[in-house]
């Protein structure tokens, strides 16, 4: 991952491309900091996060899950992992998006591939958890059809933080 200098800030110019990839050797790093960032700005470090962000490849990859990155000029500006749950469910999970990208629309994109990939891997539903003072993002996923689940249904999270919860049925 290169990382030579500060990247101009949004809003996003039509002439920069934005590349979502998947994630390859070496984006551990950049994975970490970047769900870092967006973490400790609202919350803090929880065990759950201390243990995905310290080997994403054991914790998300090896279990069938996939992470995608944005990347802008060689460098990851935001990420977003698709966490494999049983065999037809799938959690979006650990979505960030750099603070100086945010409202550029690379959540979107992100969230875009990973519904697409959700569905190439024949996800039924797709879940995720969320916090209430996370207002724009809970648009977002509103925006792409994530919908609340009902309070009978909520499973407890591994995370202290997590206070809202959605899903998407792509079946």
């Amino acid at each position: 991952m290169s990382s030579s200098g500060p990247l101009p800030s949004a809003p996003l110019p039509s002439a920069i491309e934005v590349e979502i990839r998947e994630f390859e050797p070496g984006d551990e790093t950049a994975f970490r900091q970047l769900n870092e960032e967006w973490i400790m700005r609202y919350f803090g470090l929880e065990p759950s996060d201390v243990e995905v962000l310290a080997n994403p490849q054991k914790t998300i990859l090896d279990r069938g899950g996939k992470i995608f990155f944005a990347v802008i000029h060689g460098r990851a500006i935001g990420c977003c992992a698709l966490r494999r749950l049983s065999e037809s469910e799938y959690e979006v999970a650990k979505m960030g998006v750099s603070s100086g990208w945010q409202g550029a629309g690379i959540g979107r994109k992100l969230l875009e591939a990973v519904i697409a990939a959700g569905h190439k891997m024949g996800a039924s539903r797709l879940c995720l958890e969320t916090n209430h003072i996370l207002t724009p993002a809970i648009r977002l996923y509103e925006s792409v059809g994530f919908r609340h689940v009902p309070l009978e249904r909520i499973v407890p999270s591994d995370y202290a933080r997590a206070d809202v919860y959605m899903e998407m049925f792509l079946k």
